[in-house]
């Protein structure tokens, strides 16, 4: 959900984006502020009638917010019952809230009356039921039908909108009023538009039938002055309907993904449209596509891990069907797409084509192997293992190297050696075997560089099911099932270690002074370690670890723990008893892949709870990427600085405190940086400055900030 928000010539872009709301500018494309303040999800915005320059934001969390959207700058919180959607109109809010009763879910349609008052935080008190039963999606539909209520204070006849017969694929989708004209228009399932007129009328309404779209229409918007109506769906074209000329329309195809919201600017001169992979398109009345704002692709699932391209830092994993997406992190902006499957994509449900499973790179980014398969219906799995070679002058992969066929059953895993004296990719399989992959040649151009398989290796038939090397490539150990073996690179078997019962299911070495150490997780919900120097079993503990990570840059390591239907973090060094840093209950559902990425800048952070983020971050993606709470709707990523979590007391010193106030000070900040106009009321500073230089016997921790979300 978004508005366009117009500013003399500047146009301003406002998402909706997880717990915040992003505002864009249309020619820069830049995200230009970030509203926050929301505890929980934002579910509407829409603009100030009244002031050009404010928006108001809704959120699950039970307030309503106005803001300065062009100076970011928060005006008023108005508490009241839990929001779902809201659209405004004269002085009322029609919010459609979330009511349990007897353990189930009552949908109602409100109207509030929002209290002229000069304090930040006023409560709107002034409630009354529009409607008592809405659907669940927060649209005022019921099954087949629509209903058209009018706000109090309006003269709009109550009326419902009739569906046609059962069996028919016609129920509604989406509905949409003309600005002047007595006409609502309707989509359906069926891909047809629906433009019923005469509603405040005494006399019976008629309607008339739009057919384009051959899916469901997923969305309309009439332009500002009701002469064009616009729709989308998903073939991701946006169709012009002219309003006074009905056979008459404009196409623009080939947007992208399929098309989920339209939102049309103040003058009419933009529009913008939100799609189904996290892309917004700003285009110039249906003409051209001016500016495009893409955040982290949305694709069908995320079979790759996690990944850190050490060229550019950006996190890489599934993006667009068949690709691999580059994302910068610190940036919050997509850098490109790279083509793996090299194959045009059919958007057809239960056609099988190739997907990308697995992807690494190698120590300095020069080489990226990747691994796609298609199961057809009636054959054998097909599989190709990739290797790209990094190309200076496109600054982008380029395909070396195709293997057809690299393994008998599928890939499991892969992981590059990190060893400077040679360049070797090692592929484990559920065929029993693990081959390791060697370059033949090290030529800086890469045109003559050639890949083949070096060794065939295997421990009494069983089958692999993880491989980890060591931080100077010095080591590779390989789980098969119960067993834990250990090869040098010249595929000697050094050793094998004892473990408690359980098939290893991850396995991950120490780092630094930590890197003696070999950790390995069990299906008997063992976490084990083993001391290499005595090849020894070091410790071991009772914990279903549901993903191992290790942090590159220090001998940190996280361990993601499932229990209850929730997920605990512990950050743990291999040789030490305790743990530097615990989480309970970080997330609901299970954890399923983890990195950790560098910072630009190192931290200087004396806290020593928080020391283990000083040069990473942590990211990690549950079951439930796209659920919160699992009933919230959000973007595919827990960011570990994401999630908000309960504060923590420590005890400091008062005095620093105090010296540090000048430069901390919200109160300050509130004075110096807020522009006169929005100001709240001096008797607000006043109380709030005068508590800001009261001295406190503890200083509460405050919690974790989330990256900043991205936008659907």
């Amino acid at each position: 959900m978004f508005e366009v928000m117009e500013e003399e010539t500047v146009l301003f872009l406002l998402c909706a984006s997880g717990e915040s709301v992003k505002v864009y500018s249309s020619s820069s494309e830049e995200c230009v502020h970030d509203l926050q303040g929301h505890t929980d999800l934002v579910s509407g915005i829409v603009r100030n009638p009244s002031n050009h320059l404010q928006v108001y934001s809704c959120s699950a969390d039970g307030t309503v917010r106005l803001w300065d959207f062009t100076d970011g700058i928060l005006i008023k919180v108005q508490p009241h019952s839990l929001p779902r959607s809201f659209a405004i109109a004269a002085s009322f809010f029609a919010i459609c809230t979330v009511l349990v009763k007897a353990h189930l879910l009552l949908f109602q349609l409100v109207a509030v009356h929002l209290p002229l008052s000069g304090d930040q935080e006023v409560e709107a008190r002034e409630l009354s039921a529009v409607l008592c039963d809405v659907s669940p999606s927060g649209a005022a539909s019921f099954g087949r039908k629509v209903r058209v209520v009018g706000l109090p204070g309006t003269s709009v006849a109550n009326k419902s909108l009739p569906g046609n017969k059962k069996g028919a694929k016609n129920a509604f989708t989406c509905v949409s009023c003309h600005p002047k004209e007595d006409c609502i228009a309707t989509g359906h399932e069926d891909g047809k538009i629906r433009l019923w007129r005469n509603f405040n009328q005494k006399k019976e309404y008629t309607y008339s039938t739009l057919h384009w779209h051959h899916g469901a229409v997923n969305t309309l918007q009439f332009t500002p002055e009701g002469t064009n109506l616009l729709s989308g769906g998903i073939e991701s074209v946006l169709v012009q309907w002219h309003y006074t000329q009905e056979n008459q329309k404009d196409f623009l195809p080939r947007l992208g993904g399929a098309i989920t919201h339209i939102a049309v600017s103040p003058d009419g001169s933009l529009f913008c449209t939100s799609h189904s992979d996290n892309k917004i398109t700003i285009i110039q009345s249906c003409v051209k596509v001016s500016a495009i704002i893409q955040g982290l692709v949305k694709g069908e699932g995320v079979r790759t891990d996690l990944t850190i391209d050490p060229r550019s830092k950006a996190l890489v994993l599934n993006g667009k069907p068949g690709h691999l997406q580059f994302y910068s992190l610190h940036r919050d902006k997509l850098l490109y797409n790279l083509d793996i499957v090299q194959q045009e994509y059919i958007h057809e449900e239960g056609l099988d084509q190739f997907e990308v499973v697995k992807a690494a790179f190698d120590t300095r980014g020069d080489w990226l192997a990747t691994v796609e398969e298609r199961t057809q219906k009636g054959s054998e799995l097909e599989i190709n293992l990739k290797l790209w070679a990094y190309d200076e002058q496109t600054q982008s992969f380029m395909l070396n190297t195709t293997v057809t066929a690299p393994h008998e059953d599928q890939i499991i895993a892969m992981c590059f050696s990190p060893s400077p004296e040679i360049t070797m990719l090692v592929t484990i399989s559920f065929d029993g075997h693990f081959k390791a992959w060697l370059l033949a040649d090290h030529s800086d151009t890469k045109e003559g560089a050639s890949w083949s398989c070096d060794f065939v290796g295997g421990y009494h038939h069983l089958k692999p099911g993880c491989c980890c090397f060591s931080a100077d490539g010095s080591l590779l150990a390989v789980g098969f099932q119960e067993v834990v073996t250990v090869w040098s690179p010249s595929w000697e078997l050094l050793t094998t270690l004892s473990q408690p019962p359980g098939a290893i299911r991850e396995l991950c070495f120490g780092r630094l002074s930590c890197s003696k150490y070999l950790l390995g997780t069990s299906t008997k919900n063992q976490l084990c370690c083993w001391n290499l120097l005595t090849c020894s079993l070091e410790w071991s503990t009772p914990v279903d670890v549901s993903l191992l990570q290790a942090d590159p840059l220090s001998e940190n390591m996280a361990a993601f723990c499932s229990q209850s239907g929730c997920s605990d973090l512990f950050v743990f060094k291999p040789g030490e008893p305790r743990p530097l840093y615990s989480q309970k209950a970080l997330c609901t559902g299970k954890v399923q892949r983890a990195v950790f990425a560098p910072r630009d800048q190192m931290l200087e952070s004396c806290e020593e709870h928080a020391q283990w983020l000083n040069r990473s971050q942590l990211y990690f993606l549950t079951q439930h990427m796209l659920m919160v709470d699992d009933s919230v709707a959000v973007t595919p990523f827990y960011l570990l600085l994401g999630k908000h979590r309960q504060q923590q007391e420590a005890l400091t010193n008062p005095m620093a405190e105090r010296i540090q106030l000048p430069q901390g000070s919200i109160a300050i900040k509130e004075l110096l940086y807020t522009p006169a106009h929005v100001l709240p009321s001096a008797s607000f500073l006043c109380s709030m400055f005068v508590r800001s230089l009261l001295i406190s016997r503890t200083l509460h921790l405050q919690q974790l900030h989330p990256c900043r979300p991205l936008a659907f």
